[in-house]
C-alpha cells in the first residue's frame, strides 16, 4: 500500500470514519489536498474494499479498512509518544520520524513499545492510540469549525500535521485550553475566539479550525 493511501485511511479514521460518514471536504481540509484529488483516491480505496463511498452522503471505513487504519495509527502514535516523552522531540516535529518508523514496526515490537511506555491511551497531540485489538477510548469528532458563536469549548486534540502544530504553538494554543467562540468571519475567514485563562482574543484560520477537535455538546 502506498504512503498516500495510508494517509487517507488515517485521516478518515481520525475524522471518525469508523462510526460515521465523513465528507470529501473534511478529508481535503485535513490533508491539504484539492477536492478533485480526494475524489480520485476515494474511488480507488472503494474499489479495494477499504472504504465504502456513497455519493453525496460520505465515506466510511469498511471493517478491513478500519483494521488497516487502526494498526497504522497505533504504531505511528506509539512512536510519537516515545519520541516526545523519552527523546525530547517537539510535538510538531515527530510526525516525519514516526511515519518512517511505523512501517518498520512488527506487531511484536509495537507490543513491546506499548508495554515500555505504560500503555498510553493518547499521543502528544491528543490522538487516541488503539490497543492491539484495535480498541480505543471514545473521543470527540466535533471540529472547532462547528462550534456556535458564544459557546464555551475545550480543545481535545489536533490533527497530526507539522504545519498545523507549529501554527498553533505560535498562537499559544494547547490541548485542554478553554475558549469562548466570538464569531465566524464570513467567506471562509478566520474563527475568532477568546482564551478564558487570560482573556486574549485569537483569530484561528479557517483551515486550522477544521483540523482541531473540541469537546462534544453536553445533552
Amino acid at each position: 500500500m502506498t504512503p498516500m493511501k495510508e494517509d487517507y485511511l488515517k485521516i478518515i479514521f481520525e475524522l471518525g470514519g469508523m462510526k460515521k460518514q465523513v465528507s470529501n471536504k473534511q478529508i481535503s481540509l485535513g490533508l491539504g489536498i484539492a477536492a478533485g484529488s480526494v475524489t480520485e483516491m476515494i474511488t480507488k480505496l472503494d474499489e479495494e474494499g477499504l472504504v465504502a463511498h456513497q455519493p453525496y452522503a460520505g465515506i466510511q471505513l469498511t471493517e478491513h479498512g478500519f483494521k488497516v487504519a487502526a494498526e497504522l495509527v497505533r504504531k505511528h502514535r506509539l512512536w510519537e509518544t516515545f519520541l516526545v516523552d523519552k527523546l525530547g522531540y517537539s510535538v510538531a516535529d515527530v510526525h516525519p520520524e514516526a511515519e518512517v518508523l511505523e512501517h518498520e514496526t512488527s506487531d511484536r515490537l509495537a507490543t513491546a513499545l506499548d508495554d515500555f511506555l505504560g500503555h498510553p491511551e493518547s499521543c502528544p497531540h491528543g490522538g487516541m492510540i488503539p490497543n492491539a485489538a484495535g480498541e480505543f477510548k471514545n473521543v470527540s469528532h466535533r471540529l472547532l469549525s462547528d462550534a456556535e458563536d458564544g459557546e464555551i469549548i475545550t480543545i481535545e486534540r489536533f490533527l497530526d500535521n507539522h504545519e498545523l502544530l507549529t501554527y498553533l504553538s505560535e498562537l499559544g494554543i494547547q490541548l485542554h485550553d478553554r475558549f469562548e467562540v466570538i464569531k465566524h468571519e464570513p467567506f471562509e475567514g478566520p474563527l475568532v475566539v477568546k482564551q478564558l485563562s487570560d482573556q486574549k482574543t485569537i483569530s484561528i484560520s479557517f483551515k486550522a479550525s477544521h483540523n482541531i477537535f473540541i469537546n462534544e455538546v453536553k445533552s
